[in-house]
């Protein structure tokens, strides 16, 4: 269900809305805010640095009993290259490839990637250290994944197979959706998180037919913040994790600490306090890129309760705060995310109950400052969003078929305004305040027999979109005068797969689905002019819902002991096609509006990932071709959604000294792309002159001193490559090429 309402009086007609807007105190209360707030992230500085110390000294007692008890103890392993795909970071030889545990059940999207008949992968956050400047680079090593790369905003705009902005891909927080949306010259919302604090994404490419699917065009993906039981190891009461990392070329020191107890058998409570503090960086030709730093303060709280011996309740609060300077403004976010997480497994085949409930605030401020363009100054979108997912799981055999049925409802609510504290009548520019909802019925069952799988899923989307405003200009989507959107409509997405497993080791499977995305608040309901120019937006409470329909075609491959008796193999493969109806987009007569595409588009591509394991080497890649032939966004109205037709990853390295020192380099090739064209009308055309192409080098290494400290030494962009990278964004009044130059990153990282 998607229930959005707005009106257009409360947008008014104010600057361009920009990438964001953001809200400030008046500027004598402003920098007095500021100040105080500067002294405490010094004194939190200095408290992370010391805490991080000491927690990496406190391990200096273990280390002396390691090395006085080498003979005895389990030789440590070295970890993997960040950003390990679907979780393989070796380990015992004697156990199937490990993937990303899930210790915070109810905020999965998946099970084992390599035994799910779909397009996902898993990330590894937890055990895979950062050898990279930002979580953009991680998500582009993922197949049929990339992200709308703001080389200022330190958000994250997730595209999957050449969708991005306004919901079509639904971006989530421990299962959270981020719905913050807004127009202007980026991807249409970013999510904010410290990717300190993260185990681990799940990325689901295409219909997600359980919770999370919901108003989702093309995928998912879910960022996990670490838990509880990712702090304290196994058969310990406590545990605690510190992170220190500092980097060249302007990346500087970064720092987390996280600690957690069981205090008994029925309760457990943790958190984690990370900071981080960048300047700009240089380009491969030595150039200094502006606006490139940002000052970020994080943290969570986590609490386990186990309720009964059947039922578990837990409790997250995921913090985030965040200056830096984007879009010609002066910028502050705060992103905070409340969880709750309830699950009651009585050991009954016919119940498997889950039930999420979420609260998440976003606030954007443009400050009251000189650097600040002076009609942005004081500008506020505030979305505050609370919802929840139930599910219920029953299994049971109907004769010799084996069958699972997950059935339950998701719902979310967005209550957005859009303000400016400094000169009211300009509001939020053009992004209008408003609610929305997003919600919906699912039902996937899988049927098991032999080596055959059905999986038949069926979910039922509605939306309501409310709202009215007055049009004051002619050449619109609508006459001058009053106008009303009142539209109450719905759609049964289906999605079927067939897989067979032949050989324990081999799953092909065929996939049919269909999701629908509704228009939004903005897209419905903008108005306003872009600041410098006569071009002016209009409402259209005419417009219809994106749909998608397409098959999937994919194999996955788990096989051991191919050439020695302990190596691994893991291979996923996809081949998609779908065709999109009313895709939205800028239409033009005198004023600018969005409007639905006429007839149908086309998406299709290739999607692969392997990783392949012998302990003493290993190696990593993935490959992604994409093509399609969606209409332009328009330049102020979006960004550009055109994937690199073809983009390669490829990683390898070899252990040493028993495993515990890895050395490794990943090399990344990205294509020519399609990029939109800048015109004085801002008319949505593709360029004639596309992307270059480019090639990046990074080496990586490792040495596990022991089971609870490790020592890393990387290097990004080690031939120093001046580049752009595909889909980004450039900073206020900088021209020149923004790939980051190379970067040289130490790590000391602690787990007791």
């Amino acid at each position: 269900m998607v229930v959005e309402s707005s009106s257009f009086g409360a947008m008014g007609r104010g600057a361009c809305g920009g990438h964001a807007a953001f809200w400030k105190e008046p500027m004598a209360r402003m920098h007095d805010m500021a100040r105080a707030e500067h002294a405490l992230i010094l004194i939190n500085k200095s408290l992370m640095i010391g805490i991080s110390l000491a927690t990496l000294l406190a391990a200096a007692p273990a280390l002396a009993q390691q090395a006085a008890s080498g003979a005895r103890s389990t030789p440590a392993t070295a970890t993997a290259p960040a950003g390990n795909v679907n979780g393989a970071t070796g380990g015992d030889s004697q156990q199937a490839l490990p993937t990303i545990s899930v210790n915070d059940a109810g905020n999965s999207l998946f099970g084992d990637p390599y035994a799910t008949p779909a397009a996902v992968s898993s990330v590894d956050l937890l055990n895979s250290p950062g050898d990279y400047e930002r979580l953009d680079d991680v998500l582009r090593s993922v197949p049929g994944t990339f992200t709308t790369q703001s080389t200022s905003n330190p958000g994250v705009a997730v595209n999957i197979r050449g969708f991005q902005g306004m919901g079509r891909v639904n971006m989530m927080i421990d299962g959270v959706r981020q719905n913050f949306r807004f127009v202007g010259h980026e991807a249409g919302g970013f999510t904010y998180v410290d990717d300190q604090l993260l185990a681990g994404m799940d990325i689901a490419r295409g219909a997600v037919s359980t919770a999370g699917g919901a108003g989702a065009l093309a995928g998912a993906v879910n960022m996990r913040t670490l838990g509880i039981d990712d702090i304290i190891k196994p058969g310990s009461t406590w545990g605690a994790i510190a992170n220190v990392q500092w980097g060249s070329n302007g990346q500087g020191w970064q720092e987390m600490v996280a600690s957690a107890v069981r205090m008994n058998d029925r309760f457990a409570v943790g958190g984690a306090v990370a900071t981080r503090d960048t300047g700009n960086y240089k380009n491969g030709d030595g150039q200094t890129v502006p606006y490139t730093g940002q000052d970020l303060t994080s943290g969570l709280l986590k609490a386990d309760m186990k309720l009964t011996d059947d039922s578990r309740l837990k409790l997250g609060a995921v913090f985030y705060n965040n200056f830096f300077y984007a879009d010609s403004a002066d910028q502050h976010v705060r992103n905070n995310t409340f969880t709750g997480n309830y699950s009651y497994t009585p050991g009954n085949d016919w119940i498997d109950f889950r039930l999420n409930a979420y609260l998440n605030d976003l606030k954007m401020v443009y400050g009251n400052v000189p650097a600040t363009t002076s009609s942005y100054r004081g500008r506020v979108i505030d979305d505050r969003g609370w919802g929840f997912d139930t599910s219920n799981t029953s299994r049971f055999l109907l004769g010799q078929v084996a069958v699972a049925t997950t059935y339950g409802a998701e719902y979310f609510y967005d209550d957005v305004s859009s303000t400016n504290t400094v000169t009211p009548s300009l509001y939020g520019g053009v992004n209008p305040a408003g609610t929305s909802a997003i919600g919906g019925v699912f039902d996937e069952t899988k049927f098991n027999y032999s080596i055959f799988e059905l999986i038949v899923g069926l979910r039922y989307d509605f939306f309501n979109l409310n709202g009215s405003g007055y049009e004051n200009s002619m050449g619109g989507a609508v006459p001058v005068g009053p106008w009303t959107v009142d539209q109450d409509k719905g759609r049964f997405d289906p999605k079927v797969t067939f897989a067979i497993s032949p050989f324990d080791w081999l799953q092909p499977y065929v996939t049919y689905a269909e999701t629908m995305r509704a228009p939004t608040a903005s897209e419905t309901m903008i108005g306003g002019e872009h600041p410098g120019t006569s071009v002016s937006y209009s409402a259209n409470p005419y417009l219809q819902p994106e749909v998608s329909k397409g098959w999937e075609f994919g194999v996955n491959i788990r096989r051991n002991g191919i050439f020695t008796a302990n190596d691994q193999l893991r291979l996923k493969a996809d081949y998609f096609t779908n065709d999109i109806d009313n895709y939205i987009v800028t239409c033009r007569k005198t004023q600018y509006y969005f409007c639905n595409v006429a007839g149908t588009s086309t998406v299709s591509g290739v999607e692969f990932e392997a990783h392949y394991d012998a302990r003493k080497v290993f190696a990593d890649l993935t490959y992604t071709h994409n093509t399609n032939d969606l209409p332009a966004q328009t330049q102020g109205f979006g960004a550009n959604q055109y994937l690199p037709e073809d983009i390669v990853t490829v990683s390898a390295g070899l252990r040493f000294l028993e495993e515990k020192l890895s050395v490794g380099g990943r090399y990344t090739y990205v294509s020519e792309g399609q990029t939109l064209a800048y015109n004085a009308s801002f008319l949505g055309t593709v360029s004639s002159t596309p992307s270059p192409a480019y090639n990046i080098v990074d080496l990586f290494s490792s040495y596990a001193v022991s089971d609870k400290l490790t020592f890393r030494f990387d290097a990004t962009n080690l031939l120093n490559e001046n580049y752009t990278p595909a889909l980004s964004i450039q900073p206020t009044g900088f021209s020149g090429d923004t790939g980051q130059g190379r970067t040289y990153l130490l790590s000391l990282r602690a787990h007791i």
